[in-house]
């Protein structure tokens, strides 16, 4: 591509990690904004994947026009990837390097945990000499941001998993029958919590209300509790949403079965995708119903992937606008200096507030620290409020547990022994 006199006055920018609703719009805004100060802008494809193979052929020019017909669609126009070149001092060493041949001096990386890390390592490896403001994204909802600040991509996967849910529970009830849905959310239930709660589904399930340590007989438990409840209040139908960061919880009950395939991505995270949570939970609960002689249809399904790529909604298209706007404006001010070279872009209170990479990353990990849902909270117990779940007064009310037993085609004493811990917790 042609190059620019001025080496700095060349911005790139670059999306790593896994895709999320609005990654088009912060390329839009941080262009726009670029473009407004006089700086060329250059979008590099696939993350840092072509960078760390110091080849300066996948890139392309980014201009206003792109910037207008790209900022409302989902998905991204420069792709992505999960190349993580941070740990291997040879990749950072050509990463430094061919930013500097492409004349780039300012950097807008988009992008999770892995592609904060290479930023970060940028910095390091440049000397300051390379900028970079980096976009932090994921529908997990996961990140430490300010005042509890969502991560953009969230409200629109919540949105389009909310709709996805209703439509499930609206089928449940016409058709008296169950769906066991899996929700993507690694470490944190904020998705699944989320689209239960917009989409009316009788229950979440979340590895928080765990504490660290489940086991499958558990998490059975709380989805039948939920069975048996649903039919002893006359319903007969649901929808239960698991958080797919439950099955890491219960990996090792999960391993060796002939459906479960375990094997990790480059940075050493399970990957869950290849953990069928649902269909695992739906093959257990007709076994176990099955033995005590019930017969009820349970459907399993995964939501996930289908909202990464869906376009924004208006509160993400908002949000990333100002974040790729902001993250401009941090790499030419002067505030670079005093975070040494990067920082990772937020909000609060409407103000673009630029965290210091090296404020949320612990560089032993090259992870920042997980959000988790905070099962203390209010929102987490008007949700909890909501739902379809045995409770510890269930067991104690003669009349209800004799309903609940009968559901459940067991004596009172057996339903109190096989439930009393998922109506605990």
């Amino acid at each position: 591509m042609a190059g620019a006199n001025d080496a700095g006055r060349r911005l790139g920018i670059l999306v790593g990690g896994g895709p999320a609703p609005g990654i088009n719009g912060v390329i839009a805004g941080a262009t726009t904004e670029a473009l407004r100060q006089g700086l060329e802008v250059v979008g590099i494809y696939d993350g840092f994947k072509w960078l760390a193979a110091a080849d300066k052929e996948h890139v392309r020019p980014l201009t206003q026009t792109d910037a207008d017909e790209c900022r409302a669609r989902g998905g991204s126009i420069l792709r992505t990837s999960r190349e993580k070149p941070a740990d291997d001092d040879a990749k950072m060493a050509r990463v430094v390097a061919t930013l500097a041949d492409l004349k780039i001096k300012y950097l807008v990386t988009i992008g999770g945990d892995d592609t904060a890390y290479t930023a970060l390592k940028t910095v390091e490896k440049s000397k300051g000499s390379v900028r970079v403001a980096h976009v932090p994204k994921t529908i997990d909802n996961d990140l430490p941001l300010p005042d509890a600040a969502p991560t953009f991509g969230y409200n629109t996967a919540r949105a389009v998993g909310g709709r996805l849910i209703a439509n499930l529970m609206e089928d449940a009830r016409t058709t008296r029958r169950w769906y066991v849905v899996s929700a993507m959310g690694r470490s944190a239930g904020h998705l699944a919590l989320g689209m239960a709660r917009s989409g009316g589904a009788s229950l979440a399930i979340i590895p928080e209300e765990f504490r660290g340590h489940a086991d499958l007989d558990l998490v059975l438990s709380v989805i039948e509790g939920s069975m048996h409840k649903s039919s002893a209040l006359g319903l007969g139908y649901g929808v239960a949403v698991v958080a797919e960061g439950v099955g890491e919880l219960l990996v090792k009950e999960l391993d060796g079965r002939p459906y479960v395939e375990i094997t990790h991505d480059k940075s050493g995270n399970l990957r869950l995708a290849e953990v069928p949570l649902a269909l695992i939970l739906k093959k257990e609960l007709k076994h176990r119903m099955a033995g005590r002689g019930q017969k009820t249809t349970v459907v399993d399904i995964a939501i996930g992937y289908e909202l990464r790529c869906a376009p924004p909604i208006a509160f993400d298209a908002e949000y990333v606008q100002q974040l790729g706007w902001g993250a401009v404006n941090y790499v030419l001010s002067d505030a670079v200096g005093t975070s040494a070279g990067g920082a990772m872009m937020s909000l609060r209170a409407g103000q673009i507030v630029p965290i210091p990479f090296t404020k949320i990353i612990d560089p032993a990990t090259g992870k920042t620290a997980i959000r988790r849902v905070d099962i203390g909270s209010d929102a987490y117990t008007s949700a909890r409020a909501a739902m379809i779940r045995l409770t510890p007064e269930d067991l104690a009310e003669p009349g209800m547990l004799g309903t609940l037993a009968k559901a459940a085609n067991l004596t009172a004493d057996q339903f109190r022994s096989q439930y009393s811990r998922a109506a605990a917790i």
